[in-house]
């Protein structure tokens, strides 16, 4: 490589940083000119969060890799990388398993990575995260320059850094992120994230962080299994009182007998069987926020009671006269629609309205596109590490099945699914493989293969004129859902709107 290469690739990443982009545009910007500059089959930029590797661009990859967390611990070329002060190149007989067999995109049946290269970040100081550069040829490449790696390492660093400090409120997130995990350690919990990209999803986490400022009571409603606890939790930490405990209850698991002695707590006596005093959720709360869950499922009596404690701050526990002050913020969630509960005279309409001061929906998958291929990412590599693999992937026909069921329980069924399909599909093996392949068969999702559109092309012999049938059905099919707004789409895709435009000229879309 000359320096005269080097030289006129970096010049418009330097220029990229003064510029406006979106980090999501910044970061694909980097990646693409690695892969001009380096000849390479898939490029990655991951972020160091404690001892997981979480993707934030990828090149050349498949889409699941970006719902994919990487374990440090679990992945030993990534683990050398970052041990490592400069660019590394691994031999292409290296028998340490790479993180990306099996994801990266090729027409052919290859999938084992077979040349691998990488670079440490650091920002600040600091190991930031981590470039990789993957090939599937074992001797792609001898011809690259190692400083030169390093050199571009430099300038993709400096490209990091200016992403993590635009804006005083990307700060103020991440100061409010950290202190929200802080407390989820100390209290033993496991923090979730909230993985996606579609439009749906990024205005979702507009309005928690609108509403996680305030001290609003927030309903959230959607459908079974879209994740409205992990939203609660979402806006918890985004909130003043992240610092604080977030104390949730199920009401639908609770007897009528006993969801009074939940919430506000009982005296010694007060009823067979309490034979100590004991603390309610609004006392565990207090200070802090306090989850109901199936909200929906409240008995009258009990909603009456909750709504005195909304209104005036006092709580007195059952089988005592004395009351006393806490100072709770209430998340609700429910799948019912309230309202009709109350026009059926089966919920309180004072008790409905107190609670739905900041209503919030949840957006079902179906609706959410191409977050799908992210959120089976994340549980694919769960799956993996679980079943001791090396590496679980999704099959065109089988990412295309995904995409088109429509999800009526929505990501916890989607949960269920990849976890039983990665079981089953494991079992049926003759030998253990290093890499397991699902396809759409393996999902057994209810007519999964007609619904994909894919049956109603004509059978071809040719696999790269089938990937670009495929490819075509899912930008028709967006332009369709997004009313032939192309940067809507563009986002839905986890693309730029350039690079579609490009896209669908090429596949005679446009």
């Amino acid at each position: 490589m000359t320096s005269k290469a080097l030289l006129d690739t970096l010049i418009p990443l330097v220029g990229d940083l003064s510029r406006e982009l979106s980090d999501a545009e910044r970061y694909q910007r980097l990646l693409g000119s690695m892969r001009a500059l380096f000849p390479c089959d898939a490029a990655a930029l991951l972020r160091l969060d404690g001892d997981i590797l979480v993707p934030v661009a990828i090149d050349g990859l498949s889409s699941d890799t970006l719902g994919r967390r990487f374990r440090v611990s679990d992945h030993p070329r990534l683990q050398a990388l970052l041990r490592h002060p400069g660019a590394t190149r691994f031999p292409p007989d290296s028998d340490l398993p790479d993180p990306y067999d099996g994801l990266v995109q090729s027409i052919h049946d290859r999938l084992e990575v077979h040349d691998c290269m990488g670079c440490a970040l650091h920002v600040g100081g600091r190991a930031w995260g981590l470039l990789t550069l993957d090939a599937l040829d074992p001797a792609r490449f001898d011809t690259v320059d190692v400083a030169s790696l390093e050199a571009f390492a430099s300038l993709a660093a400096a490209t990091v850094n200016v992403v993590e400090h635009i804006g005083v409120l990307a700060r103020r997130n991440e100061q409010e992120r950290q202190r929200a995990e802080a407390y989820r350690a100390a209290a033993g919990e496991v923090a979730h994230e909230m993985i996606g990209q579609s439009t749906a999803h990024r205005r979702l986490l507009e309005e928690i962080q609108v509403v996680g400022h305030s001290e609003l009571t927030v309903l959230i409603t959607g459908e079974t299994g879209v994740g409205k606890e992990l939203v609660a939790h979402a806006i918890h930490a985004a909130s003043p009182r992240a610092d604080k405990p977030l104390i949730s209850l199920n009401c639908a698991a609770l007897p009528e007998t006993l969801v009074e002695s939940e919430l506000f707590g009982h005296v010694r006596g007060a009823f067979s069987g309490a034979i100590s005093d004991r603390r309610g959720k609004f006392d565990l709360a207090d200070g802090g926020t306090l989850f109901l869950d199936e909200v929906g499922e409240l008995p009258l009596a009990s909603q009456a009671k909750l709504l005195r404690v909304l209104q005036s701050g006092q709580l007195q526990r059952v089988g005592s006269d004395q009351e006393h002050k806490v100072d709770v913020r209430l998340i609700a969630a429910t799948n019912r629609n309230l309202a009709d509960e109350v026009r059926l005279g089966r919920y309180r309409a004072d008790f409905y309205h107190r609670l739905s001061v900041y209503p919030l929906t949840v957006p079902p998958l179906r609706e959410r596109g191409r977050d799908v291929l992210m959120i089976a990412g994340f549980f694919l590599e769960q799956n993996r590490a679980r079943l001791g693999l090396r590496s679980i992937r999704i099959a065109a026909d089988a990412q295309a099945a995904l995409l088109a069921y429509p999800w009526p329980g929505n990501i916890r069924e989607l949960e269920h699914l990849i976890g039983r399909s990665a079981l089953r599909a494991l079992a049926v093996q003759p030998e253990r493989p290093r890499i397991l392949t699902l396809a759409a068969s393996d999902l057994e999702l209810p007519d999964a293969a007609a619904g994909t559109g894919i049956a109603s092309v004509a059978p071809v012999t040719d696999l790269r004129q089938a990937m670009a049938e495929y490819e075509r059905e899912l930008i028709r099919a967006s332009l369709e859902r997004h009313r032939n707004n192309w940067a809507s789409a563009a986002r839905e895709l986890g693309m730029d709107r350039a690079n579609l435009s490009r896209s669908a000229k090429r596949l005679g879309l446009k």
